[in-house]
């Protein structure tokens, strides 16, 4: 096996971990640190997921045309984890809550933040996901169809895996209380384990 193959599947549980890691917590975050009613919270939500599967365009004709699979990669996970940082900074309760009672006193550059972060995210995780099985495929000579065919099963195994720990591990982190003045549910937490193993993959 080509020792790169190690990495695209260490990089591809850590992605997956973090994109399913930060979504599992995200319509609680909207409706209750960012005090949506549900329908805009549902709305912004789904929003979202959309431009996820929407990118991948966008991310196939980058690395078709420009910059080829490995420097799309490369490119776009910076701005993924770049997006994963600023939702987790944009949870931090303590960011704006100057009279310290326990609530952000600008809910706007929270809300500004957040939605950076998730247009940052959803170009990151969409950009990256038509080259990333793609480029694991190409490492392999044409002689090594049982290795390439192995390496698929395990990849999409680590997909799983990611996505599966995350959706556990992270509602578990929002329960815990954290906070400089107050103590809050830790969204910051919640969301900077993702972005930990979004700057690994990277």
């Amino acid at each position: 096996y080509p020792i790169s193959i190690f990495f695209i599947v260490i990089n591809e549980f850590c992605e997956r971990f973090s994109y399913y890691g930060m979504r599992a917590v995200l319509v609680l975050y909207f409706k209750y640190f960012l005090r949506w009613d549900d329908n805009v919270s549902t709305a912004i939500y789904h929003t979202f997921v959309a431009l996820c599967y929407l990118t991948p365009i966008l991310g196939a004709l980058i690395a078709d045309s420009w910059l080829g699979k490995f420097k799309t990669i490369i490119s776009l996970s910076v701005v993924y984890t770049i997006g994963q940082a600023i939702i987790s900074i944009s949870s931090i309760n303590d960011l704006t809550d100057y009279n310290r009672d326990g609530t952000p006193d600008h809910i706007p550059v929270h809300v500004a933040l957040s939605i950076v972060g998730l247009i940052l995210i959803a170009l990151g995780t969409g950009g990256i996901k038509p080259c990333v099985a793609a480029f694991g495929g190409d490492q392999f000579e044409d002689h090594q169809e049982k290795q390439r065919t192995r390496f698929f099963s395990i990849f999409y195994l680590s997909i799983n895996a990611g996505s599966l720990i995350s959706t556990i591990l992270t509602p578990i982190l929002r329960g815990e209380e954290c906070g400089i003045h107050s103590k809050q549910r830790c969204y910051p937490l919640a969301f900077g384990v993702p972005a930990a193993l979004m700057a690994v993959a990277l």
